[in-house]
C-alpha cells in the first residue's frame, strides 16, 4: 500500500503539489482558530517563494554543460512566433472599445479588456525557469533548454515596457523603469543562480558532486515552489471582485492557449529534431512572475489567466512525465527466472 502510494506521489508529483496548496490556503483561510497563525504564515510563504525559485534554478545549472550553451535554430521561430501571438493579441486590445457612455457596454468593453490582458499575460511571459527541469526529465537537452530559458526571458523584458503602458495609460510606468525593473528581476532569479552554479561546478567540485548525486532534486524543489504559487492563485481566484462567468472565461481561455502554445512549439520543434524542447519552451510559462507583472501593471483580476494556466501547463506536463515513464517501464527488459 506505501509502495503504491510513494508511486502515486512520484508519477503525479506537479498535480498532488497544486492540490496540497489549495488545500492548505483553504484550511488557514476558513479555520477561524487558525488566523493567527495564517497572519504568520503569509508574509514567511512570500519571502520562501523566491528562495525556492533560485534553489530550483542553482541545483539546474550544476547540471549544465555551459561549453554547449548556444542558440539553435528552433529558438528563432518559436520566439518569433512568441512575438507574432504577443502582437495579435496588442493590436486587438488596443482597436477594441474600452469607453461608452452606455453603462452595460462599457461593462463588456472593461470585462474584455481584461480578458485580453489575461489572455496576453498566458502569452508574453517568459519560458519557465523549470521547463529546463522538465524537459531533463523528459530527456530533452538541458543546454538548449537553458539558453532558450534565457532569451525567452530577455524578449518579455524588451516587450512588457513597450506593451503595457499602452493597455493601461493611466498606470505610472515609464519605458525605462519598467525596463530595469524587470531586468533587475531576471538577473536575482536567473543569472545569479548561474553564476553562482558556474563557480561551484569549476571550483568546488566535492560540493558538486554531492548536489548533482541527489536525483531530482531540482524537480522536487520546483514542486515545493508550485505549491506556494497555487496557494497564492487560489488566494487571489477567492478574493477577485469578479463574477464566476468572468472567471470561468479566463480559466478555459488560460486552457485554450496553453493547448495552442504546446502545440505550435512542439509541431515547430519537430523540424528541427526537438520536438519535446520547442514544446515546452513555448508551453511552459513562468506564470509566478507573470501574476507578478499583471498585479503590478494591468488590470489585478488579470493575474487569474496565468494562475489558471499554472494548472493547466502542469497537467500537462504531469501527462508527459507519466507516459514518458509508462513507456520506459514497458521497454525494460524482463528478466529471466535464472536471474
Amino acid at each position: 500500500m506505501m509502495n503504491r502510494l510513494l508511486s502515486f506521489v512520484k508519477d503525479w508529483t506537479l498535480p498532488v503539489a497544486m492540490g496540497l496548496g489549495t488545500v492548505i490556503y483553504l484550511v488557514f483561510a476558513f479555520v477561524p482558530a487558525l488566523d493567527n497563525a495564517a497572519l504568520f504564515f503569509a508574509p514567511l510563504m512570500d519571502d520562501l517563494l523566491p528562495v525556492f525559485m533560485f534553489l530550483v534554478l542553482f541545483v539546474t545549472f550544476c547540471k549544465v554543460d555551459f561549453h554547449r550553451m548556444r542558440p539553435v535554430r528552433w529558438h528563432f521561430w518559436v520566439l518569433l512566433f512568441n512575438l507574432l501571438f504577443v502582437g495579435i493579441v496588442m493590436g486587438v486590445a488596443l482597436l477594441a472599445p474600452v469607453a461608452s457612455e452606455d453603462t452595460a457596454i462599457a461593462s463588456k468593453a472593461a470585462g474584455a479588456k481584461i480578458l485580453l490582458e489575461a489572455l496576453l499575460m498566458c502569452i508574453i511571459a517568459p519560458c519557465a525557469t523549470a521547463a529546463a527541469v522538465v524537459t531533463q526529465k523528459l530527456g530533452g537537452s538541458l543546454e538548449q533548454m537553458t539558453t532558450y530559458t534565457f532569451l525567452s526571458n530577455f524578449l518579455t523584458v524588451l516587450l512588457v515596457p513597450v506593451c503595457f503602458p499602452l493597455l493601461e495609460k493611466g498606470a505610472d510606468v515609464s519605458f525605462m523603469a519598467a525596463f530595469w525593473k524587470i531586468l533587475s528581476q531576471v538577473v536575482l532569479l536567473l543569472v545569479l543562480p548561474m553564476l553562482l552554479a558556474y563557480i561551484v561546478k569549476h571550483t568546488m567540485h566535492r560540493l558538486h558532486r554531492r548536489i548533482i548525486a541527489i536525483r531530482d532534486l531540482s524537480f522536487y524543489l520546483w514542486a515545493c515552489s508550485l505549491m506556494i504559487v497555487t496557494g497564492t492563485t487560489v488566494k487571489n481566484i477567492v478574493h477577485a471582485e469578479a463574477s464566476l462567468f468572468l472567471l470561468l472565461v479566463i480559466a478555459f481561455l488560460g486552457l485554450a492557449v496553453c493547448i495552442v502554445q504546446f502545440a505550435v512549439g512542439r509541431f515547430i520543434g519537430h523540424f528541427f529534431g526537438h520536438t519535446q524542447e520547442a514544446g515546452q519552451g513555448l508551453g511552459q510559462k513562468n506564470t509566478a512572475f507573470a501574476i507578478w507583472l499583471s498585479y503590478t501593471y494591468l488590470h489585478p483580476l488579470s493575474s487569474v489567466g496565468p494562475g489558471c494556466y499554472i494548472l493547466w501547463q502542469n497537467i500537462i506536463n504531469s501527462v508527459e512525465i507519466w507516459l514518458k515513464a509508462h513507456h520506459k517501464d514497458e521497454h525494460q527488459p524482463t528478466p529471466s527466472p535464472s536471474q
